[in-house]
């Protein structure tokens, strides 16, 4: 089961596959029964892939309570599998066997539509015997081809809704009932006065057309989840695995942590883990946008899904399952397609009232018709308009118009290495002005090494000493420079092993301290210092180095210099963002001349240079700047970024891992590369574009469609819409939608070629 445990919550996260679904409408009885049950926290439905994403509370209900929910709204669901996931369907899925389903109840409604037209003109038969052919050929294709609209209609109907199942129903099943009137009985009309024109032709291409519109757009619909779906095709199915010497073909879910895995060139690395014997390229471009193989060799970390090159690898399984990054990636992508934007909005309360409405429409366009209308034809015209405003509304293009757009977008930055974690998230980057980057590991790559050790005046204690007691605390740390610092003393001292450490206390964005073989050890920053107390002499070093200051017993006994090198994408990077207009900041909690040095390095203005800033003081100019009403992104890769990062209208989290659920940005940056935020930034731009278009088509089509077909240029112009050219507007209405979103899957960034 897709769920998701939030213990500080007390609530769950579960993603039913919804059945039934047909327009916006539908949408919103299902979400609105949902957030109606008891236990139920949160329910967004999304249209596009058929699923709700529910949080709810365990203790007061289930997922099989949810399902009857569902049901009882008058749709169906089921608990989600591996089998039934929307990611790892393929083209012999259920998915694929209704489409081709479809696809042959519209070919048949068409050709049915076809030979009623061309009948009269082929076959001369009398009047009567022509009607009840096309009488048997309109039930055959409404029982045969059409049937799951009228039941969807009846469905709805027993539980007191509506949708756009009800609009083709009602609509055609008046043009029949009029039809069979004519058809059984022609000499009661003649004394009606009501016109001898039937519907069946014009049923039958409202049938047709309505089906080929809905088989197009079950393959668009397809090709929006392609990039998405993608990902689920990395996992290989089994895994060679090394046991007692032998070599088994195991699937993914009997491997174990600390299983040897053989990957042999050319087959995919099937779990994550790290490189126990063998050198080889790997290739992660699908994981993370990077288009050259990474070289791999022992102790070096592989991701599961990557496509290994060249070598043969023994890897030892460190991470499997759903804890997996290919499977936190699934997850996160399934969590934000599945998610709304605001933008959505609109258009949900629009979808809300659309079928009610609309049918007040049809009513008083059959009642103004018939009261005003010359006689004879009154009826005619009443019930042509009636039917031709039920069958020209369109709600499914007003549910999918931002659903769609963003799904797309969401695949097409998983291509570009940037994994987006939240449906919203897109909307509010593009809206971003201002970019706040930490220095270590963000704007340079994050591998400092230490360059000199300086000991203090007078001090007892050697270099290997102070190597030795910082490296006892600092190999307790994951900060970069505390390892490097412990790398430098692992080369130097030629060991692994460091001295025991008790009352260890971290000083977060400061440094660390503890008691070391009887000695209290400090090792941080200027800052760190000035807030214990510890007098620090004056020294000389480059402007682009950073200061690590080991105390001995309260007293400093040396400095360490720790380099890091600017990323070569840097001033590139920074350089795209101006010319997108975003305002570029250095936030660091390193000294100021370091900070000044890779920011002049990067081509950020001396002005924007904030050092010296701890979390807290990040946290708080981040707050500032959206204070005075700036749109802020923040892009960092440590824990101290955290806080800024969850605080900035748009967070870049930096580098992938097992532990990058736990980043609080709203993007990961898989390569951890700052160069794809200008990519971010222009495919958000871009995506908010088609969503606005794609709302501004849906809106003016009902609005310009509906009083056409309700026949308001008729007694001016004597423009009239016919049922059939109604039925064929309202197909492409939706097909339009999802083309127009479709064009994100070719979307590449200005000054880059098309992945």
């Amino acid at each position: 089961m897709t769920a998701i445990a939030h213990p500080e919550h007390a609530a769950e996260t579960i993603i039913l596959p919804v059945i039934g679904m047909s327009c916006a409408s539908c949408q919103a009885h299902v979400e609105q029964a949902l957030r109606e049950s008891p236990g139920v926290q949160q329910a967004s439905v999304n249209l596009l892939a058929n699923s709700a994403r529910v949080v709810f509370n365990p203790d007061q209900t289930s997922p099989e309570s949810l399902i009857t929910a569902i049901r009882e709204s008058g749709y169906d669901a089921t608990l989600p599998t591996p089998a039934t996931s929307q990611w790892q369907q393929d083209e012999s899925s259920k998915d694929s066997q209704e489409s081709t389903a479809l696809q042959w109840r519209a070919f048949f409604s068409l050709a049915a539509a076809a030979f009623a037209m061309a009948a009269p003109m082929l076959m001369p038969l009398p009047l009567t015997l022509l009607h009840w052919s096309l009488l048997a050929l309109t039930l055959l294709v409404m029982f045969l081809c059409a049937g799951p609209i009228y039941r969807g209609a009846w469905q709805a109907a027993l539980h007191r809704t509506s949708n756009m199942n009800t609009l083709i129903s009602i609509g055609t099943t008046a043009a029949l009932l009029y039809s069979l009137l004519v058809t059984v009985a022609p000499s009661l009309c003649r004394s009606l006065g009501l016109p001898g024109d039937e519907y069946y032709e014009s049923i039958l291409f409202i049938l047709a057309f309505l089906l080929t519109g809905k088989w197009l757009e079950s393959r668009a619909r397809r090709r929006t989840l392609d990039a998405l779906r993608s990902f689920a095709a990395l996992q290989p199915g089994a895994a060679a695995v090394l046991r007692d010497g032998v070599t088994l073909t195991l699937p993914l879910d009997q491997v174990r942590t600390d299983d040897i895995c053989l990957v042999r060139p050319g087959e995919r690395v099937p779990v994550d883990g790290i490189v126990f014997r063998g050198e080889s390229s790997i290739d992660e471009s699908l994981l993370t946008g990077e288009p050259l193989p990474v070289a791999k060799a022992t102790g070096d970390r592989v991701t599961g899904g990557s496509i290994n090159c060249d070598g043969s690898l023994e890897i030892r399984a460190t991470t499997i399952g759903a804890s997996s990054v290919l499977a936190q990636m699934l997850r996160m992508m399934q969590d934000a397609q599945s998610g709304k934007a605001p933008m959505q909005q609109l258009a949900d309360r629009v979808s809300s009232i659309f079928v009610p409405v609309v049918l007040v429409i049809a009513l008083v366009t059959f009642a103004v018709w018939w009261l005003l209308a010359p006689n004879g034809a009154g009826i005619a015209l009443a019930l042509a308009n009636a039917i031709t405003v039920l069958v020209i509304a369109c709600p499914c293009a007003m549910g999918l118009a931002v659903p769609a757009a963003l799904t797309v977008a969401i695949g097409r930055a998983a291509q570009l290495g940037i994994l987006v974690k939240g449906a919203d998230s897109l909307e509010r980057l593009a809206a971003v002005t201002t970019i706040a980057l930490d220095k270590t590991g963000t704007l340079t790559l994050g591998h400092p090494q230490i360059t000199a050790v300086q000991l203090a005046n007078g001090t007892s204690f050697s270099e290997s000493d102070c190597l030795r007691l910082a490296a006892a605390l600092e190999s307790r740390s994951l900060h970069p420079v505390a390892r490097a610092l412990t790398n430098y003393a692992v080369t130097q001292l030629h060991t692994e092993t460091f001295p025991a450490v008790d009352a260890l206390l971290t000083h977060p964005g400061k440094g660390i301290s503890g008691n070391v073989e009887g000695h209290a050890i400090v090792i941080g920053n200027a800052s760190l210092y000035s807030q214990l107390g510890i007098a620090l002499p004056e020294t000389s070093s480059p402007a682009s180095a950073t200061q690590l200051h080991l105390a001995v017993d309260g007293i400093h006994a040396c400095t360490f210099l720790a380099a890091d090198t600017l990323r070569p994408s840097a001033p590139t990077t920074i350089a795209s963002l101006h010319s997108l207009g975003i305002a570029t900041v250095l936030l660091t909690g390193d000294s100021p001349a370091t900070a000044n040095s890779i920011a002049a390095q990067a081509g950020i203005a001396a002005e924007n240079v904030h050092a010296s800033h701890l979390p807290v003081a990040k946290t708080e100019f981040i707050r500032n700047l959206q204070q005075s009403g700036t749109r802020v992104a923040m892009a960092g890769d440590g824990i101290n970024d955290a806080a800024a990062l969850a605080l900035a209208d748009a967070g870049f989290a930096m580098g992938a891992g097992a532990d990058m659920a736990r980043d609080a940005g709203n993007f990961i940056v898989l390569a951890g590369d700052i160069a794809a935020i200008p990519r971010a930034i222009q495919l958000a731009r871009h995506t908010l574009r088609i969503c606005r278009q794609n709302i501004g088509w849906a809106l003016a089509y009902n609005v310009i469609g509906i009083p056409i077909a309700a026949g308001l240029l008729y007694p001016a112009f004597g423009i009239r819409l016919s049922p059939v050219i109604a039925s064929a507007a309202m197909a492409f209405s939706s097909i339009s939608v999802l083309l127009n979103s479709l064009r994100l899957r070719h979307f590449a960034p200005a000054g880059s070629r098309s992945l």
